[in-house]
């Protein structure tokens, strides 16, 4: 199977989740500038998810044109990744309207370490899928910046309970890491290779 559906279902999913969540920003009842300050903790909740959902997409993207084709097992960890990124216009929600609060943002936590752990699984996928000589392979080989990510994760959800402002840190540190799309990609397909 060729990949082009596997991109526009998961763009149009991405599209959508983004859609979800700018819905959930609600118009102040006063025109006054104080009547916004409500408003703030669910517009920072907004732009870290907007920022966390536009690098999956922005990676997403890369990761696929180091496929050839697409096998059962590569669909199924797209919409193991999908799943987890819909979730993401909830625990956002949540966490904004209750002002980073320690539970919704631990649930956050969670979110974001279990969509990290599907990337992951997808980029397995996709790695056995074209086998040993596989470019993905030799763009992230050991890919510590992942299993770094995963830690941060895991450290953030523990922290949330006595900390949520250190897990918010965390979650911001992450995205950060990741803001840049990945080069390891870049550099394999524009090698040749």
């Amino acid at each position: 199977m060729g990949k082009t559906r596997l991109e526009a279902f998961s763009d149009g999913v991405i599209a959508i989740i983004i859609t979800i969540m700018v819905l959930e920003l609600k118009v102040p009842h006063g025109d006054q500038p104080e009547d916004l300050w409500p408003l703030v903790p669910v517009a920072l909740a907004y732009v870290l998810s907007f920022v966390y959902v536009g690098i999956y997409w922005n990676n997403h993207h890369h990761l696929l044109h180091t496929c050839q084709r697409v096998s059962a097992g590569i669909l199924w960890a797209n919409l193991h990744l999908l799943f987890w990124l819909s979730l993401t216009p909830f625990a956002t929600g949540w966490m904004g309207e209750n002002h980073f609060s320690a539970l919704p943002t631990m649930l956050y936590g969670v979110v974001l370490l279990m969509a990290a752990v599907s990337y992951f699984i997808l980029q397995y996928a996709i790695i056995v899928s074209q086998g040993p000589a596989s470019l993905l392979r030799k763009a992230v080989g050991r890919d510590r910046k992942a299993w770094l990510c995963l830690a941060l994760y895991a450290l953030a959800i523990g922290a949330a309970l006595p900390a949520p402002w250190l897990s918010q840190s965390i979650y911001v540190l992450v995205a950060l890491m990741w803001l840049v799309p990945d080069r390891r990609i870049e550099r394999v397909l524009g090698s040749g290779d």
